[in-house]
């Protein structure tokens, strides 16, 4: 675990983590998970823009590493996203955990109906979407696929928590919808801890 978690902060991450090692990673379990890291999101004074920074002008998302694991599991972030700010539809190969501490992310889920599961030609059924926001987040297993945009007026700050580091995924995919095409996803924005 990073040094940089208080207490209460490490309390909640390993209560969590708790509940992955007893029941695995399921839509249950992860809906416990995701009460958890909702509950890290309220806690006042953890997360403002004088300990985490909004990112530069000319940036669109500073991500910050709060917790990790020593063998890269379990790793909680704090993203925080300008408004404008779109990912396209990506999975994650782990699952995933997002709660709100302010803002809203606006998330397109999808199905993938080509049968495939790797690079090449693919094809998505638009299955739902979800406004993350303080009190509603989202939980995800490792083939879900969304996409991310962030509207309205001001930076948001969100908790990410991943079964295992964002820094170590290498056989994630992102889904080019006019093209029909699953490409590897490259990380566009550095970590800072």
């Amino acid at each position: 675990m990073s040094s940089i978690v208080d207490d209460e902060v490490e309390a909640l991450v390993a209560e969590a983590k708790t509940r992955i090692e007893r029941d695995g990673a399921n839509r249950g379990s992860l809906a416990d998970v995701l009460a958890v890291i909702e509950r890290a999101a309220s806690l006042p004074g953890r997360w403002g823009a004088d300990r985490y920074p909004d990112p530069d002008a000319a940036e669109r998302q500073a991500r910050y590493l709060i917790a990790t694991d020593p063998d890269d599991s379990f790793t909680l972030y704090l993203n925080v996203m300008r408004p404008g700010n779109r990912i396209p539809p990506h999975n994650h190969t782990t699952w995933a955990c997002i709660a709100a501490v302010e803002g809203a992310e606006h998330n397109t889920l999808f199905e993938r109906t080509d049968g495939r599961t790797g690079a090449g030609p693919a094809t998505l059924r638009l299955t739902g979407e979800v406004d993350v926001r303080p009190g509603r987040g989202i939980a995800l297993l490792a083939d879900d696929i969304h996409s991310v945009e962030i509207r309205g007026e001001q930076p948001i700050r969100h908790l990410h928590f991943y079964g295992k580091a964002l820094e170590t995924l290498s056989e994630r995919l992102m889904f080019d919808l006019d093209a029909g095409e699953a490409k590897p996803m490259k990380m566009a924005v550095a970590t800072k801890k």
